[in-house]
């Protein structure tokens, strides 16, 4: 098995959660790969543009990738920590690996999926952190009743 590149994985959940911001939405992307790094599925929120509360990145990555028959090996990859609704579906579904590109914005339950032996990787990428921080800047409204702080 070659090296996985985590940085092109990031890149293609940076062009889901740059859609979701030209339609009009909250800037969080997602994207799964499995073990050899081929993509499976790839979303971005959508609770603004859909009228969803549920319809967040990964679990829209997630209904894109369809049943799987383990997602043991499969990588969720996202621009923002998750959220404990998105740390819930990787530990219900038991993905082996999570990759985030910020955590600095929102902490999410990453440090409980570490706890539970789930192997998370932080780029600390400023372009999502970038991303992220305009957006709450812009839209503390929108934001802060997307994780719930209304």
């Amino acid at each position: 098995m070659a090296e996985l590149d985590y940085s092109a994985m990031l890149a293609r959940a940076i062009t889901e959660a740059r859609k979701g911001l030209a339609e009009g939405g909250i800037p969080i992307g997602a994207a799964i790969f499995d073990a050899d790094g081929k993509l499976v599925g790839a979303g971005h929120n959508r609770r603004v543009q859909n009228g969803d509360p549920s319809m967040h990145g990964e679990t829209d990555a997630f209904r894109n990738a369809g049943r799987q028959r383990s997602y043991r090996n499969l990588i969720m990859v996202t621009t923002l920590a998750p959220c404990w609704y998105c740390s819930g579906l990787v530990r219900q579904f038991g993905f082996g690996m999570l990759v985030v590109g910020e955590s600095r914005n929102f902490q999410g339950g990453v440090a409980w999926l570490r706890l539970l032996g789930v192997r998370v990787i932080d780029l600390d990428s400023e372009e999502c952190a970038g991303l992220m921080a305009e957006y709450i800047r812009a839209k503390p409204a929108v934001w802060n009743e997307d994780i719930g702080q209304e």
